[in-house]
């Protein structure tokens, strides 16, 4: 069986906080066959042409400001996956694509937020891949040509958050709060979509979802969504289910694995 695809909501640094959500995840990565090594796909690094992330040990990169100190000392030393990152450069070059290595570029909070919940031993190589464009038809071509990966083992996750507008952000309201009508609108559109594999219209999300540019005013964190969509199609199968549901101050948590 190939590996499994992921699409995840990965939260900011206070994930670490919720006892439900940090539950949740680890439950998740229990139903999944340990991974040979892990491509992470964060809505947090955008670089053309599309870069690989350091093999030889960078640090984590703390890329959020104001948060209390804690956040900052979280530490997620996985071990450096080179054999990965040639091989997914192998691929994305074989299709004539141009792939840079950044071995200044450490996993962003993207990354290791869900993942010090998924696997905390922190054992598994990862190594991260940029986005190069938020173009969804160009992002899932780049998921389809990195299919192969599956079959050998690696866990192919896309992070990022199925809806993402920080002026919905209410922490006086606390995490359970109810949220925003555009914020249920878009979830339960994005649910049925992938529900239904309607890759036209999950491509096609600005034009197609209720509220479609309040729940992304900007669209990277759906981005690695178009990413796994594509890694799932190149292997023939888009068959998926909701793995985790409901939201958390408001924005849908909502993630999905691929089988």
């Amino acid at each position: 069986m190939p590996a499994p695809v992921l699409y995840l909501s990965h939260g900011a640094p206070p994930l670490a906080d919720d006892a439900r959500w940090t539950r949740e995840l680890a439950d998740w990565s229990a139903t999944i066959e340990r991974p040979k090594d892990i491509l992470m796909v964060s809505a947090h690094w955008e670089a053309a042409p599309v870069a690989l992330s350091s093999t030889t040990g960078a640090p984590l990169l703390y890329d959020f400001w104001g948060f209390p100190q804690h956040y900052y000392e979280v530490t997620y030393a996985a071990p450096p996956a080179p054999g990965l990152a040639h091989r997914t450069e192998g691929l994305l070059t074989d299709a004539g694509l141009s792939v840079a290595r950044d071995e200044s570029r450490g996993l962003d909070h993207g990354a290791y937020v869900p993942l010090v919940e998924m696997y905390p031993e922190a054992d598994i190589p990862v190594v991260q891949l940029s986005l190069p464009t938020l173009n969804p038809r160009t992002l899932f071509a780049v998921g389809e040509r990195l299919a192969p990966l599956r079959e050998e083992g690696t866990l192919i996750v896309g992070s990022g958050f199925t809806t993402h507008n920080l002026s919905w952000f209410n922490p006086g309201a606390g995490p359970d709060g109810a949220p925003p009508t555009p914020s249920r609108e878009f979830d339960h559109w994005a649910d049925e979509a992938m529900a239904a594999q309607d890759v036209d219209s999950l491509l096609d999300m600005l034009d197609k979802a209720p509220a479609a540019r309040q729940a992304h005013p900007r669209t990277e964190h759906w981005a690695p969504l178009y990413v796994a969509l594509g890694a799932a199609a190149g292997s023939g199968s888009l068959a998926n289910r909701s793995v985790i549901d409901g939201f958390w101050y408001g924005l849908s948590k909502r993630s999905w694995q691929f089988s």
